[in-house]
């Protein structure tokens, strides 16, 4: 029997286990967790010093790097997201719906763990404590198997989480770390569908792309962020800019960044030439169509290329179109699903962008940053779906659980004929 195989049927007899703890024992474990992370921060810090050294070595920069990167804050962070996670409602037994049938059964739709859970991700460490303790309050064990970037990063938060269950007298299989990072350690990780029941990859569009494609269990997939602002023409200009700075530039080589602006004719000659003041002062590089550089003729003209592009980088493509309709058009050909918003004060436009746009998350005067597990009260997220399966758009605890039904009655039979009669 092979090595991963002996590692995931461990993590399975852990998701049992975790299965049984009940609400307080997972918030303690968590709340230990977390002031762990803090007080071992220096042994962590010393261990991402390592991979950002190697990271530099192999001409690592830009989003990539800064992915990677840990400090103080960020841990700090990273703790604070998993005590948010242990505030959190549980979601385990939750019963969404109940009915009496006509016949006298009691019908229960209840949440209950997936199983075992696998986490396949690139150059985010804090993606090593975010998985595992919405895993872990969910009930669920977890497989995580990081990028070689953050091998010691990974392998460092791990290992503090890890010490934690075992104190807490709970298998530390329940948080696998997988440091085999062999390509075909990984497929055969994606194809124990007797023990695996979900993957969620977290990464680039070719790590997503790669688990897809050799999947044998389910998997949740966000290829990329397309996201898109849309100034109407009744919007508040200085409210679109605000947006539009913050949606590009607070931190561009993340999923929930703009990458694609587009205006209502109406208001594109007053408001563009502002956008490109802001956005060129802050070192954005902008691409557009021709009315665009009509207004603004220092614009690169944009291509369809441009058009379907998640930059992650201070790069934005415009376009200036005839109306709602249009903009509409526009992001149902190249949006990919993730984040689109719209700056109106016409609330028929949003109703209308909000009915037409099928996009996880859709918002309407708000930036696009906000498209985040932590920031829409889920604590924190292990991914965002724009797979329409159980779960679409950022998921948390709630979306690492299933419903199953639960039926009580008192002897029913579904033929009253087969019953048996006494002599």
């Amino acid at each position: 029997m092979s090595e991963i195989r002996n590692l995931a049927l461990a993590c399975r007899d852990a998701a049992q286990v975790m299965f049984a703890l009940d609400s307080d024992t997972k918030r303690k474990l968590l709340r230990d967790m977390a002031d762990a992370l803090e007080a071992q921060c220096d042994i962590i810090l010393a261990a991402n010093a390592h991979d950002l050294q190697e990271a530099h070595a192999k001409g690592i920069q830009g989003a990539m790097l800064d992915r990677l990167k840990l400090d103080q804050p960020r841990v700090a962070g990273i703790a604070t997201a998993v005590r948010e996670i242990a505030a959190l409602p549980d979601p385990v037994g939750l019963v969404t719906r109940r009915e009496t049938r006509p016949n006298g059964l009691e019908v229960e739709r209840v949440r209950i763990p997936l199983g075992v859970i696998a986490m396949i991700y690139e150059a985010r460490p804090n993606v090593t404590a975010d998985a595992a303790a919405l895993c872990l309050m969910a009930g669920n064990a977890v497989i995580l198997r990081g990028g070689s970037e953050a091998i010691h990063s990974n392998v460092a938060i791990a290992n503090v989480l890890r010490d934690v269950l075992e104190h807490h007298d709970i298998p530390s299989a329940a948080l696998t770390l997988i440091e085999d990072l062999r390509r075909e350690t990984m497929v055969e990780l994606l194809q124990l569908s007797d023990i695996v029941d979900l993957a969620i990859p977290r990464g680039g569009e070719g790590l997503i792309r790669f688990v897809a494609e050799h999947a044998r269990v389910p998997v949740i997939k966000h290829y990329k962020g397309v996201c898109h602002l849309f100034v109407d023409a009744s919007a508040d200009e200085a409210l679109a800019l605000n947006l539009l700075v913050d949606g590009k530039t607070s931190r561009p080589g993340v999923c929930n960044a703009l990458e694609t602006l587009l205006i209502h004719r109406d208001i594109a000659a007053s408001f563009l030439p502002q956008a490109v003041r802001a956005l060129e002062e802050r070192g954005v590089e902008l691409r557009g169509c021709e009315r665009s550089r009509a207004i603004a003729p220092g614009m690169r003209a944009a291509t369809d290329d441009d058009y379907a592009a998640e930059f992650l980088d201070l790069i934005l493509a415009v376009r200036v179109v005839d109306d709602l309709g249009a903009g509409i058009g526009h992001i149902q050909r190249f949006g990919s699903d993730h984040t689109e918003v719209i700056v109106t004060r016409d609330h028929e436009a949003a109703r209308r962008f909000i009915q037409a746009i099928r996009s996880a998350v859709v918002m309407v005067n708000a930036s696009s940053r906000f498209s985040d597990g932590g920031e829409l009260g889920l604590g924190a997220e292990i991914g965002i779906s724009t797979t329409r399966l159980h779960a679409y758009g950022p998921m948390g605890a709630e979306a690492l659980t299933v419903e199953r039904f639960v039926v009580r009655g008192e002897g029913q039979t579904r033929h009253p004929a087969s019953r048996l009669e006494g002599g």
